[in-house]
């Protein structure tokens, strides 16, 4: 929350802010930063070791999902958090929330015609990866970085992070984030 403009607050503006389980989103920076700026070839022992003393290029992790989280308890009607995982587990639901939280909640006649099931069609992560688009479209930065919009997607599974980093490193990690989330309410 700090990181975005002051004005934002006093304009009335609504924010949403999507966090995933930690292990997992490490190992989502990890590939990114790889494929996206070629010749990085960050290993994840060095990722680990960055990621766990807080190193990120918006702070630590546990940092910036604590200011969301509180400003979502201290206004829910400004703030929603959310978590990849709960998308994944039941996006219909996380549609209608959504919805809601966006002051068009889904009327009558959109859920009987199946309007959630149809968004959720529609943002799969699946549809959203064959999109042409999303496959040979780039995104320009500045004159000097051009990324391909495909670095922003990889696999969209929760719980890869156990196929990348080994048990140890998993539950290390789940103890600094445990330290540093304690008594905030936010748990992973």
């Amino acid at each position: 929350m700090s990181l975005l403009p002051p004005g934002m607050r006093s304009l009335g503006c609504r924010v949403v802010y999507l966090c995933r389980d930690p292990k997992d989103a490490l190992v989502s920076r990890l590939h990114f930063e790889n494929k996206a700026f070629p010749g990085t070839d960050l290993s994840m022992d060095g990722c680990f070791s960055m990621f766990c003393k807080g190193f990120s290029p918006y702070g630590p992790f546990w940092d910036h999902c604590l200011e969301y989280w509180r400003e979502s308890m201290a206004r829910p009607d400004s703030v929603l958090f959310l978590k990849y995982e709960e998308i994944k587990s039941d996006p219909t639901l996380v549609v209608r929330k959504l919805a809601k939280f966006l002051g068009i909640p889904l009327t009558e006649e959109e859920e009987r015609s199946g309007v959630a099931e149809e968004v959720v069609r529609l943002c799969s992560f699946e549809a959203l990866t064959s999109l042409q688009v999303n496959q040979v479209g780039r995104v320009h930065f500045s004159d000097n970085i051009v990324m391909s919009n495909s670095v922003f997607y990889r696999k969209g599974e929760v719980g890869d992070s156990v196929n990348h980093m080994s048990q140890e490193m998993g539950e290390e990690l789940d103890r600094i984030v445990q330290h540093k989330l304690e008594g905030s309410g936010l748990v992973f």
